[in-house]
């Protein structure tokens, strides 16, 4: 069993910005990071069409190509980028053991968590249809509410979040209708009233989307059920907002690391610390405020310094 096991500096679970930016700044501390990628690789960059709010892109970048330039950055200073992802961890004692794809057992001196998060979908096939092609369904209004500049969108959702979104796209959008699944929202008082005082919001309670519309490429439209009539209809839009929620992808870290109660890993405020010495975090798995990239490589920034100074205090 020896044998199989691998000594790790510092070992960085997960990419996207939060990962990589960890690793490029663990690789020229001479701390010999190895990163595993994950289920998705790159992270939910992967899935925006264009980025125009990182700083230094003057033309944009798509979000792949930014995660392609970040991983070679970080291969560039002598980061071992590995396919595969973490399935168990065991941070009960000194040594970090972390388990990849069930089998392979490594045991390391630092641990940077940079799993993000997964926005919540609707599920329908129309939806994931046009999110692939990215040609109008977001889960990031921040990032995205730009392209849809004097258009008229549709957004899903009904807690703090979704009128947040809401609100940002009314700035934007010629009109937004905000199609809200029960009687009542989720959201506090003081959200639900910005809404509804905002003269391009138009608010539809107890609906729900039935499918996406479009012309394979693009978003055209929306089909929406009055659940109170039984009526459906269609709504003229060229962008799909769904704003249902995140699910932080932390689960296998429950037993060792503190989370908050929709799962966020809880980190010592103003530093990338857990309640594991030896054990960072970056990016979404902790954020359920800003959800940007760059704020997520900030952190990843602050993780790598933090394992840094954490392995130098063990000297």
């Amino acid at each position: 069993m020896s044998d199989t096991i691998e000594k790790i500096k510092c070992l960085i679970i997960g990419s996207g910005p939060a990962g990589y930016t960890a690793a490029i700044y663990a690789a020229r501390a001479n701390m010999n990071p190895v990163l595993y990628q994950g289920i998705q690789p790159g992270g939910q960059l992967t899935t925006t069409n264009e980025v125009e709010n990182f700083p230094g892109y003057v033309d944009g970048v798509t979000g792949p190509e930014m995660m392609v330039q970040l991983q070679a950055q970080a291969q560039r200073f002598g980061t071992d980028v590995r396919d595969g992802w973490a399935t168990k961890v065991d941070f009960s004692g000194d040594i970090h053991k972390v388990w990849i794809n069930g089998t392979k057992e490594l045991h390391c001196e630092t641990v940077i968590i940079s799993t993000g998060a997964s926005a919540k979908y609707l599920g329908l096939p129309s939806e994931q249809h046009y999110l692939k092609m990215g040609g109008g369904v977001s889960a990031c209004a921040v990032c995205d509410g730009f392209f849809y500049r004097n258009q008229e969108v549709v957004i899903v959702g009904a807690g703090d979040s979704a009128c947040e979104e809401a609100h940002y796209l009314s700035k934007l959008c010629k009109k937004v209708t905000m199609l809200v699944r029960s009687e009542k929202f989720r959201a506090s008082k003081i959200m639900e009233e910005r809404v509804r005082k905002t003269e391009n919001i138009n608010i539809l309670m107890n609906h729900d989307t039935i499918e996406v519309l479009g012309d394979e490429q693009v978003v055209t439209g929306v089909k929406a059920l009055n659940k109170t009539t039984g009526e459906t209809f269609d709504i003229e839009a060229t962008g799909f907002f769904v704003a249902i929620g995140h699910k932080p992808n932390t689960d296998i870290f429950t037993e060792f690391i503190t989370l908050d109660e929709t799962g966020y890993i809880v980190n010592t405020a103003g530093t990338s610390k857990t309640n594991v010495g030896g054990v960072f975090v970056a990016g979404d798995a902790a954020d359920h405020v800003y959800r940007q990239a760059i704020t997520a490589a900030g952190t990843g920034c602050m993780a790598a310094l933090d394992a840094e100074r954490y392995l130098a205090s063990k000297e």
